[in-house]
């Protein structure tokens, strides 16, 4: 496969085709500053989730991808955005893993646990911190209630796919004690694994060493499946 069926730079995608013998896999980026529905500055790096829901649709419907790899060095962005592709990775069938590198920051939070098991590297860090909305906002009791709900998506779906509870996010989100200027948690390389939000320490090589074996066993769950069934298929029809 060449570099133009495997690379294209307009895209935050690329395959590893399996040519030393594994599997197939695709590969996702999420770098910069995740984009909502408002573009950013031509000078700001970004992953634009209108590009990114799509390609992980293609990803669903091709059945010669067996997985998905997803790197994380981003500094977070739009709250919609974010989930949103966090959701579509979170129902992906296919065996999926996450490696955090360099920062997976805000609603870089969710999405480094929105696949089946995650990786940081031990100089990876992690900032969980409450909700932050630019632009004009109405102090409004209704404004606050608001702020909840997004907080409350947030961390319903990161306790939902990590094994931190809610009630502790909550309060690394709500830190004072850390930040001079802010509130929240920055959580380094172990200490993300400790927390319960990754779930183990490594690199490339352990992330890539994950996906393959669970390739391996889910290959192996389908086959003991087609197995079952043609033993169940054959004792019926001596039965009729």
């Amino acid at each position: 496969m060449n570099n133009e069926e495997n690379v294209n730079q307009n895209d935050a995608r690329a395959i590893l085709d399996g040519s030393n013998g594994k599997h197939k896999i695709c590969l996702l980026s999420i770098i910069g500053e995740v984009e909502g529905h408002e573009n950013l500055s031509g000078n700001t790096k970004t992953t634009k989730y209108d590009q990114i829901l799509p390609k992980l649709a293609q990803l669903e419907d091709d059945d010669s991808v067996e997985g998905l790899l997803v790197l994380l060095n981003t500094s977070g962005g739009d709250v919609d955005a974010g989930l949103a592709i966090a959701e579509m990775i979170a129902s992906l069938p296919m065996p999926t893993v996450s490696l955090v590198l360099g920062g997976s920051h805000s609603i870089g939070v969710p999405l480094a646990v929105s696949t089946d098991h995650s990786f940081i590297v031990p100089t990876g860090t992690m900032m969980v911190h409450p909700v932050r909305m630019t632009g004009m906002v109405i102090g409004a009791v209704q404004t606050y209630d608001y702020f909840e709900m997004i907080q409350d998506r947030i961390l319903s779906f990161v306790s939902g796919h990590s094994q931190i509870s809610y009630e502790r996010l909550r309060s690394l989100m709500l830190n004072t004690e850390m930040m001079t200027k802010d509130l929240g948690t920055v959580l380094v390389g172990g200490e993300a694994v400790q927390e319960g939000l990754i779930d183990e320490c490594g690199g490339i090589r352990e992330a890539l060493a994950w996906l393959n074996r669970a390739i391996d066993g889910k290959k192996q769950e389908i086959d003991a499946h087609d197995r079952m069934t043609k033993t169940d298929f054959s004792e019926n029809l001596k039965r009729k």
